[in-house]
Parts: structure tokens; sequence; C-alpha cells
């Protein structure tokens, strides 16, 4: 094939034979390929970096049932020439109709405090709100994927409010609002996303924990709605193993934990299935303890 990609990622590897070879992540707006080069000069492993646009040569292989791009020849492309769009892939509802969706989640939160605390941390994040995604890598890690696993969560969380009276719905919906908003800080930016010093040394969780605080104070909100959804931020990942900086200790912060859980694992075993044929099993996935996954026919 002849195929035009955005570099995602290179690695740099040697075989048993201590032959060297790259590993590229390319990335169209059809998804992503992983691509092994084995004829590498210096001139072209200076050349090929996160970030930079190839013209790519070579035959596309299976390897461990994922499909696998066999690199022959590679060409750098001018940026300024393409359409960034095309190398972008982006979350399946449209950004308008999820800002709309948006906008009508936080005006149904009834509780006032809940409510302007909400819309104003928001307000400050906005513009990166909608175009970050929701991680570098494993889930919704696209353009807008911020926003998409947000609003899942929202849909996941309204059938258990409904299912499991009393739940503080204006609490739960504000934690599932501002349980990441943070990212957009922890992380540098929609496309090739890498981490902020800020993001590596504080997290997270730890920002949006103290930017609740500290806007609280700003807009007078009662001192128990800003402890139970600081609790909520700081509860999310369950488990201090897992970046938390406690354990959930309310209803509605071990269901933002369970929905935040569950929204982004099905995520990753929906992405790791699209790559392998039926019949056969995905490649062990980590996060599930080097599991497979079967894909029937």
């Amino acid at each position: 094939i002849g195929e035009s990609f955005l570099v995602i990622n290179v690695t740099k590897a040697t075989t048993t034979t201590n032959v060297p070879f790259l590993t590229i992540t390319l990335q169209d707006k059809t998804g992503t390929i992983e691509g092994k080069f084995w004829d590498i000069k210096p001139d072209l492993e200076t050349m090929i970096q996160p970030g930079v646009f190839l013209q790519v040569r070579g035959d596309v292989l299976m390897y461990r049932q994922m499909m696998q791009l066999k690199i022959d020849q590679v060409k750098l492309l001018n940026p300024d020439s393409l359409d960034i769009s095309d190398f972008t892939i982006t979350a399946p509802i449209p950004l308008p109709k999820m800002e709309a969706t948006l906008k009508e989640k936080i005006a149904s939160i009834m509780d006032p405090d809940y409510n302007k605390l909400v819309s104003s941390l928001i307000e400050d994040h906005y513009q990166a709100f909608i175009v970050f995604p929701a991680a570098t890598r494993n889930h919704h890690a696209y353009t807008s994927g911020l926003l998409y696993h947000t609003l899942s969560m929202i849909d996941i969380a309204e059938f258990f409010i409904s299912k499991y009276p009393p739940i503080n719905r204006d609490l739960l919906i504000s934690g599932i609002l501002l349980h990441d908003l943070a990212k957009t800080r922890e992380l540098s930016s929609p496309i090739i996303t890498k981490y902020t010093l800020e993001g590596k040394l504080l997290g997270h969780i730890h920002m949006m924990a103290s930017e609740i605080y500290a806007k609280a104070k700003q807009l007078n909100t009662p001192e128990q709605h800003t402890i139970l959804l600081q609790h909520l931020i700081l509860s999310h990942h369950g488990k201090p193993e897992f970046g938390s900086a406690i354990q959930p200790f309310t209803k509605e912060a071990l269901l933002l934990h369970m929905i935040d859980d569950f929204d982004a694992k099905m995520t990753m075993i929906d992405k790791a299935l699209e790559g392998v044929e039926a019949g056969t099993f995905t490649p062990r996935l980590f996060t599930f303890d080097d599991r497979s996954f079967y894909k029937p026919e």
C-alpha cells in the first residue's frame, strides 16, 4: 500500500540477532495501525518522530491476530499541504450534538449551589473540555473523547438513579461532569497527547479537588456540598493503587467509580476487538490482568 499517516509514537528496539528496527504507531481518521520498519538508517531514525506526517509504503500482514504494516519506504510530508482532519480520530457523535447535550445536563442540576459550581468550572475549561481525549491511550483516546466519555457516563448513571433510589442525582451528575475535567491540564493537547509536568507530578484527581475547593470559596458554596463533591473526585479511581486519594465512602462516590470503570473498560475491549478477526482472541490486555478476549464468529 501507499498511504499517508500521522506518526503517534515511535520506539526503537533490536532483534535477538541485534538487528535494529522501529515500531511506529500510525494514525489516520479511520484509526491506528502498528508498523515495523526494519531498514532504518540514522537520517530516517532522526526524521521519524511523533507528530510528523509520512507517506508509507509496505505490506499489510497479520501478526498475532492483529493487522500490522511491514514498512518498506517512508517519505516525509509537508503538514501545510495536508488537512489535519484526515488524520484525526473523532468521537462517534458530532460535537455540536454533544455540546447541546452537555448544556442540557448542566441545566438539569436542580441544586443551585451545585449548578453554579459545575457551570463555572466547566466554563473555565470549556474549549479544551470539548476537544480533549480522555486519555493518551487505552480508552476514549481521540478528539472529543473526554466529552463523549463524560456524557456516556451520565447516560449510565440515569439508569442507576432510577433503579436504586435514593441517590443524590445532583451530586452524582455534578461529580461525573467534573471527575476528569482537570485532564485538560493533565494532558497537553487533543493531538499527539502527552502528560504535562503538572499532570505527571500532581494528576487530574488532585488538581480537580483543589479547583473545586477554590471555586467553592469564591462562590460561597455550602461546606458539605464542597466536601461531598471533592470526595467523589478524590475517590473515583476506587483504590489508592489505582490513583485514588481515598476509597469511596458514599453511595454516589461508589457509583461514580463503578460507572467510570465500566465505561472505560467496555471501550477498551471494543477497541481491542476491532482489530482481530472473528473466531480469534485479542492480544493479552494489561488492564484485564493480561487476559485475552474472544471475538465470536
